[in-house]
């Protein structure tokens, strides 16, 4: 089983990740993960800093002649702004009561931290919670798309709504869809939508305020069986949601449907079965399949 641990402060000197688990014998494209990387940070209305940073991704284990090896795979990335903040945040420096943050923020860990860890300095538990360890997790979910594609497994994802604006008008074929999101600023597949997302958001910052919004992915050629219903800590939804929800920002998660089946009769929420490859031979031939 592939599984990552991530460590570094906001504006520490470095973040880091291991990866371990990852298998031996897969070729990398040090390119296409910098490009996922560089991707996170073009998002339409993002801050001053996500526009400084350029971060890459500096593999220093588990990699030889740009193979996997089987051992652990070490990320470093950077901070380009160490130089302006090493004073705050050495580790064997001297407290200099420079930018101290006593003032816990509303929807932020800091309160919990402060109290929990016992810190009077909220700096120490918002440097840790912050949506920057985002960047190293972007690193990892790169170079683990990496296998994806050498499996023929696709991940797509586009943008359905930010704020009141909603889009609706998606393409029927998937790869059409993300060239459409790729393309815009906002990754709305919906050009007319993608627009009124734009000035939305331009409002909102002009009033001093965020936006939130719906994102959906899609996995494309999974192969059948991942995740297992023997026990509920295998569960594939149960740990794609586990994984989605350890994003700071990500507040809701929906599988399928979603809330939305709620609002439907029982036999209008299940899942089709559709054969692709109706040359397969199943093994226990008692086992009907109906097709809608």
């Amino acid at each position: 089983m592939i599984r990552f641990l991530t460590s570094g402060e906001s504006h520490g000197e470095y973040l880091t990740a291991i990866i371990e688990g990852f298998p031996a014998g897969l070729k990398l494209n040090p390119d296409r993960i910098n490009s996922m990387l560089h991707r996170r940070q073009q998002g339409y209305g993002a801050s001053q800093r996500m526009k400084i940073e350029l971060d890459e991704a500096n593999i220093v284990s588990g990699i030889r002649f740009g193979e996997t090896i089987g051992s652990p795979i070490t990320i470093i990335i950077k901070n380009r702004e160490w130089s302006t903040w090493s004073e705050v945040m050495h580790p064997w420096g001297e407290p200099v009561g420079k930018r101290i943050v006593t003032a816990p923020r509303p929807g932020h860990a800091d309160l919990a931290g402060m109290i929990k860890y016992q810190r009077s300095d909220g700096r120490d538990v918002l440097e840790r919670a912050s949506a920057r360890e985002t960047a190293v997790r972007c690193a990892v979910g790169a170079i683990c798309n990496e296998l994806l594609i050498a499996l023929d497994i696709n991940i797509i994802s586009h943008v359905v709504s930010i704020g009141e604006v909603v889009a609706r008008n998606f393409p029927a074929d998937y790869f059409e869809l993300r060239r459409l999101a790729e393309m815009s600023p906002v990754r709305a597949a919906d050009q007319e939508a993608g627009e009124r997302m734009i000035k939305l958001i331009d409002l909102a910052k002009d009033r001093g305020e965020t936006l939130g919004g719906i994102i959906e992915v899609l996995a494309i050629d999974c192969p059948v069986g991942l995740g297992s219903y023997v026990h509920w800590d295998r569960r594939l939804d149960a740990r794609i949601a586990y994984a989605m929800m350890s994003i700071p920002a990500i507040k809701g998660v929906e599988i399928g449907l979603g809330f939305e089946s709620t609002k439907q009769v029982g036999s209008k929420t299940l899942d089709a079965i559709r054969l692709r490859h109706p040359e397969i031979k199943f093994r226990h031939p008692e086992i009907k399949f109906r097709h809608p």
